[in-house]
């Protein structure tokens, strides 16, 4: 049998890469055959090994968010970066006029890295002006980073469920700049929006869906608008929206 070239290798590789909703990258020839460094390797096994114990109920949500941001506050950010080829990344993304593009990247082909991967990941990419969109989740953790750029976060915790709307608490209302982060679990935080402040934005992003069986609603984005009538006690009445008019008026 002939031997298949490094070239042939990668091209056969790139074209039988197909993504739906999201733009797949792999690695460069340069990471492909050096593999990723130690610190950010053990890293990323750190956090396989957080998200397992979060999917295994050895750690509450709240207990996940304290940990999670103790890790991304260790991460060695320039490899993070290489890791998921930011560079690139920024190259080849077309930023949408409205909301984020939300890339994903394959770890599979990295040697050394944690595999099957217990949490999901992507980077949100967006222009000046636009949003990661006001909303909330059902049954998922996740936490945020900040790879480039600089962003007005605000976060929310979402106290009440009603028919047409939430009720909601202002929780953290700052800047964030890179290297930057937040989490959110269904107990703490767990309302967000992100707006790119900078010419450019992107944001890396983990998250862990399904880790408590008794919470029976079907995890996803719950849109709302947290600009609602303030009511007492420093709550807004959010009410709640579709996606198309949540990208309409924050995207």
């Amino acid at each position: 049998m002939a031997m298949t070239t490094r070239r042939e290798f990668h091209g056969k590789l790139l074209g039988s890469v197909m993504a739906y909703g999201l733009i797949e990258l792999l690695w460069s020839r340069d990471l492909l055959g050096e593999g990723v460094k130690p610190v950010i390797q053990q890293w990323m096994v750190e956090l396989q090994d957080l998200s397992r114990d979060l999917k295994q109920r050895k750690v509450k949500d709240v207990e996940f968010q304290t940990k999670m941001e103790d890790l991304y506050r260790r991460v060695d950010l320039a490899e993070l970066c290489r890791l998921v080829q930011l560079e690139k990344v920024m190259a080849t993304t077309k930023l949408p006029e409205n909301g984020a593009a939300n890339v994903g990247f394959d770890l599979s082909q990295i040697e050394g890295m944690p595999k099957p991967l217990v949490f999901g990941k992507q980077i949100f990419c967006l222009k000046q002006g636009r949003s990661i969109v006001p909303h909330g989740h059902m049954n998922m953790c996740t936490g945020f980073i900040i790879l480039h750029g600089e962003f007005t976060g605000k976060h929310y915790d979402r106290l009440e469920t009603l028919a047409d709307h939430y009720v909601i608490k202002p929780t953290i209302d700052r800047s964030f700049k890179r290297g930057e982060l937040s989490t959110i679990s269904d107990h703490k935080d767990n309302v967000h929006w992100f707006k790119c402040d900078s010419d450019t934005g992107f944001v890396f992003n983990v998250h862990v869906v399904g880790y408590d069986n008794t919470i029976k609603d079907v995890s996803g984005r719950l849109y709302l608008d947290p600009e609602g009538e303030k009511i007492a006690g420093g709550l807004i009445k959010a009410n709640k929206m579709t996606s198309k008019q949540c990208h309409e008026k924050f995207g």
